[in-house]
């Protein structure tokens, strides 16, 4: 039987394990650099159709009804003053079985860990070196060394293995944005809530049936390198709290007293498509390629990559990177065109955007073109 050695216990790496458990065709293992899997995180992620067909195929379904919401629709406003620009109607891409759902990202790690034996993981595990042997040779920090058939790297935008692979070239690069998290109880609105601002973007959105919301905002922020690679500013309460008063200030929702818990993280974003030269060594989720997170498809395309690979080494086919290269593409192009149209700031372009929205938004053809390929993919 074939060994996998699946690096790093994400939704990817997780998702793609609870296959392997259904069809019993290798053995495998988890390697997780963390001591534990925090599952008290309380801040959401959105699953479009694509990602939710592929996870009814493991018992998503059966999910607790309470734990999940199904938004209808993505409203636009303006941050300034929360003046309605349009709204997106999500529900057409749904089908009775597969709708586009929020939940906290903690609600769908538990439920991924529920079918994987104990035994398959090792916690604090640091891959250090992947040696091309016989067969591929793993090194770990605490010197453990392992051979396997397959490795499957789902270690995420800051991947040891894909360091290991490309050395500095493997290194994401700083997307000159940084991203505030946070959560609000008893929005005034159950659908996805999108508010455009200049040099700046926020979304709220129902994470359960609990009155319970996420906050999410992208900021367009410049940094010097120093504080890129020392990473403290961004534990600073200080910053975080200058952060969300300035969006606050620049829009009518007093979010300075309603956004709760903040974090706050640098956005980093993959330099290009990079494919490892050995044939046996896949890359998945943002350990192949991070995108800009404008087009809320990160977690919904680590679950659809991680599918592709096991349906391409179940039948040996040889497609994965060829399908995940035009499908990234699709995402890359997607997200960047958001953050972009997004952040405005002249008065000018930002009339001809509204404009230009409240059209399109309402335009069965290019909704197809811009979302059905993505969500019915």
């Amino acid at each position: 039987m074939k060994k996998i050695a699946i690096i790093g216990a994400g939704i990817s790496g997780l998702f793609f394990a609870n296959l392997l458990e259904k069809d019993k065709s290798y053995s495998y293992k988890i390697y997780e650099k963390k001591t534990s899997l925090d599952l008290n995180d309380g801040y959401g992620i959105q699953l479009s159709t694509n990602s939710i067909t592929l996870l009814n195929k493991i018992g998503f379904q059966k999910m607790n009804a309470s734990d999940v919401y199904f938004p209808r629709k993505v409203n636009f406003f303006d941050a300034k003053n929360s003046k309605k620009i349009c709204d997106v109607d999500l529900s057409q891409f749904n089908n009775q079985s597969n709708r586009y759902t929020t939940l906290k990202r903690s609600k769908l790690i538990k439920f991924l860990l529920e079918n994987i034996p104990v035994e398959k993981f090792n916690y604090n595990s640091n891959l250090t070196d992947i040696k091309n042997l016989d067969k591929l040779s793993l090194s770990f920090r605490d010197k453990k060394n392992e051979e396997f058939d397959y490795v499957v790297a789902s270690d995420g935008v800051y991947s040891r293995t894909k360091q290991i692979l490309f050395k500095d070239e493997g290194l994401p690069k700083y997307f000159n944005s940084i991203v505030l998290r946070g959560n609000i109880n008893n929005f005034k609105n159950f659908d996805i809530s999108l508010y455009l601002g200049a040099n700046f973007h926020f979304v709220i959105y129902p994470i359960n049936q609990n009155k319970e919301f996420n906050f999410i905002s992208i900021i367009r922020k410049e940094l010097i390198q120093e504080e890129i690679t020392n990473r403290n500013i961004f534990k600073d309460t200080t910053f975080m709290n200058n952060l969300l008063n300035q969006i606050s200030s620049k829009s009518d929702l007093n979010l300075s007293e309603q956004v709760k818990d903040i974090k706050c993280f640098p956005i980093f974003v993959s330099k290009k498509i990079q494919i490892p030269e050995l044939k046996n060594i896949f890359l998945t989720g943002d350990a192949f390629y991070s995108f800009p997170p404008s087009f809320a498809q990160g977690a919904s395309q680590s679950i659809e990559g991680a599918y592709e690979l096991f349906d391409d080494l179940k039948n040996n086919s040889s497609n994965y990177y060829k399908t995940r290269i035009l499908k990234t593409k699709q995402i890359n192009f997607r997200s960047s065109l958001n953050h972009f149209t997004f952040h405005l700031s002249n008065p000018v372009n930002i009339f001809f955007r509204d404009f230009f929205l409240k059209y399109l938004s309402k335009n069965k053809s290019f909704l197809e073109n811009y979302l059905g390929k993505i969500y019915n993919n």
